[in-house]
């Protein structure tokens, strides 16, 4: 199946055995910069589920300049552990590739780590970090070299110079950040005088059978004076010449509203980048890699059949399901996990210095695969599920998995919970479909599922069960404010669940994820939308990449953002707020409450349970409100105790 897909490509030695390409993410699997066991089985998992060539994550050159989170070649010390990660792959049947990079501004957050910029740039008040100077320049590009030279020396079959993403030599080559007077800025040609010098540097240390790829952006977004797409195609074709091989063509930037298109998240389409890298491809005549939420093998091998792309780089789709390429290739789609771009687990996890490492919320066992390997139970268990959201699917899933007897109750009459309700805001279906998917994978599976079936005492008694799970989620929160219960108040699950309808010029009140989706969602409907929120800034619970679609569109459709504002009553036709010290009304039809959710009442459940002496475990929602991916965290890990 999908045969463009799986066909093999040979790149001067290296023969690949389809054409999907991990492309190298961020991790936080590193310690001290060294390779350990958490990463190599990262990567075994997606080489033995069918990956053609899985490429490590950022790796740096210049060990000065390399926070301990990430990979390093800077020094001989790095091989041992690399070559473990290589050997691991090949044993398992894939190929390694390495990305080598200087991370330049994108470090500065890590103390104690030197930061490398262009040219002059002031990171704080006061704190002015220099450009780079000659011996520096001379520095990294040895660095660069040397770091190929023991890639080779690892084991890897081909090597990635990353010059993309605001790093040290996308900040050379953009106009837009290189503000140097010398022989390295000013002109296309200075600029491009020292990332030309570093693939040289590479293709001398590599083997010339060992091909070279070349992470590029397509264009600089929303950078005033940055690379067009038409210098990157005049600086592809000098590349070439140098020795790169293939292009992998990115997109974005950490400095500006262009970081949504670097990890992509569900608001924008699948392909967004594609078009611009069969430009880029046809224009310079290079064997070319797309990205950009790839997440389909069906859209996967129509890009290859439509002659637009050599190599397609599914990355995320492989963090949800390892066994992406091994189900595609067999034609088991409906059995795939598939990405959502949530970014709650990928990207957030990466930004967040609070978080130990990346994980996903349709796969909790990524970072955790020895960890969390199905182990068959010896004392087989009657587990009751309470509640078929995303959580009681997860928990029913690896239950059913281990050989317990799971019965997940479901008191409406379909499974997904909130998942249903998210997937109906703007650019969200992904998420429903992928609830209906879930329902419907466990269901084929065997899972006894039952609808309409809403657990009660009364249901416990009947059953008799072992173990008790309660993962009936969340209500929402109906704040106690004057006016709050007039017949034209409604709630966000009311709205996107399609109980309620409203119609004019409509108050959300709550800027929060749930209120600003809900917003759109009626702003598209073609109502007037008000936000008030009573914290400083919306969106606060968001994403950073999420955030900046959501409020893009926000103000593109015209919904009016008004944040240090607290409601204080409800008229009939009103809403009185205390809007920075100052009262004031605004007018409106009907108003929609989206300030959170309080968890679901099951004190009688638990009290029958304690009285019988059955285990209850309480997860996700129905613990404490929190996102959707510690909820399928909470059941993997309980799923796995019992």
């Amino acid at each position: 199946m999908f045969s463009y897909l799986f066909s093999p490509m040979k790149l001067r030695g290296l023969e690949l055995k389809n054409r999907i390409i991990m492309p190298a993410m961020g991790t936080k699997f590193p310690k001290d910069n060294e390779v350990t066991e958490q990463l190599i089985q990262y990567h075994v998992d997606r080489a033995k589920g069918g990956s053609g060539l899985n490429m490590v994550e950022v790796t740096g050159v210049h060990q000065p300049s390399v926070p301990g989170i990430y990979p390093s070649l800077g020094e001989d010390r790095f091989i041992p552990g690399m070559k473990r990660l290589t050997d691991a792959i090949h044993e398992a049947g894939g190929k390694a590739g390495v990305q080598l990079w200087q991370g330049s501004i994108a470090v500065a957050a890590h103390q104690g780590i030197q930061v490398i910029v262009a040219s002059d740039l002031e990171l704080a008040p006061g704190y002015v970090v220099k450009g780079a100077d000659k011996a520096l320049i001379d520095e990294l590009t040895t660095c660069y070299g040397k770091a190929a030279h023991r890639a080779v020396e690892a084991g890897y079959d081909c090597v990635e110079v990353h010059m993309a993403h605001n790093y040290i030599l996308h900040s050379f080559l953009s106009p837009a950040i290189n503000k140097r007077t010398d022989e390295y800025g000013g002109t296309f040609e200075n600029r491009a005088r020292f990332p030309l010098a570093v693939i040289e540097s590479i293709r001398k240390n590599i083997p010339d059978d060992m091909p070279l790829f070349m992470r590029i952006d397509a264009q600089d977004d929303y950078l005033e004076n940055g690379m067009t797409i038409e210098d990157v195609i005049a600086f592809c074709k000098l590349a070439k010449e140098a020795g790169v091989d293939v292009l992998d063509i990115s997109r974005g930037n950490i400095i500006s509203a262009g970081i949504k298109f670097e990890v992509p998240p569900i608001d924008l389409p699948r392909a967004f980048n594609i078009e611009n890298a069969a430009r880029i491809r046809r224009e310079t005549g290079m064997v070319t890699m797309g990205v950009g939420r790839i997440n389909d093998p069906e859209l996967a091998d129509r890009l290859l059949q439509e002659d637009k792309l050599d190599l397609v780089g599914i990355g995320r789709a492989q963090l949800a399901d390892p066994e992406f390429c091994n189900k595609s290739k067999e034609g088991r789609l409906d059995d795939i996990v598939r990405c959502v771009g949530c970014n709650q687990g990928c990207y957030d996890a990466c930004e967040s210095h609070v978080i130990p490492h990346i994980t996903c919320l349709r796969n909790p066992a990524l970072g955790k695969e020895n960890e969390y390997r199905i182990s068959k139970t010896k004392k087989p268990k009657t587990v009751l599920i309470a509640g078929g959201g995303m959580a009681g699917m997860e928990a029913a899933d690896v239950l059913y998995a281990r050989g317990h007897h799971p019965v997940l109750c479901e008191a409406s009459d379909r499974l997904g919970g909130q998942f249903l309700l998210a997937g109906e805001a703007p650019r969200k279906l992904e998420m429903k479909l992928a609830a209906m998917s879930k329902g419907e994978q466990i269901t084929r599976r065997g899972v006894d599922v039952r609808l309409n079936a809403p657990v009660t005492p009364a249901l416990i008694e009947e059953l008799k069960p072992d173990v008790v799970i309660n993962a009936i989620g969340a209500l929402p929160i109906i704040p106690p404010i004057p006016g709050i219960n007039l017949p034209h108040v409604k709630n966000s699950h009311e709205i996107l669940g399609g109980k309620a309808s409203v119609e004019g010029n409509v108050v959300v009140i709550g800027g929060g994820l749930v209120g600003l989706e809900t917003a759109e969602y009626l702003s598209d409907k073609g109502c007037k939308v008000t936000v008030v929120e009573m914290l400083e800034g919306l969106g606060t619970d968001l994403g950073t990449t999420r955030k900046v679609c959501v409020m893009e569109n926000l103000y593109m459709e015209g919904v009016t953002q008004m944040p240090n504002c607290k409601c204080l009553e409800i008229t009939g036709d009103g809403v009185v707020v205390d809007n920075g010290g100052e009262k004031q009304t605004i007018p409106c039809d009907y108003v929609v409450a989206a300030v959170g959710v309080h968890s679901a009442d099951f004190s009688a459940e638990e009290a029958l349970c304690k009285e019988k002496g059955i285990p209850v475990y309480t997860i996700g929602d129905a613990e404490k409100p929190r996102r959707a991916i510690d909820a399928t965290a909470d059941a993997a890990r309980i799923a796995r105790e019992i």
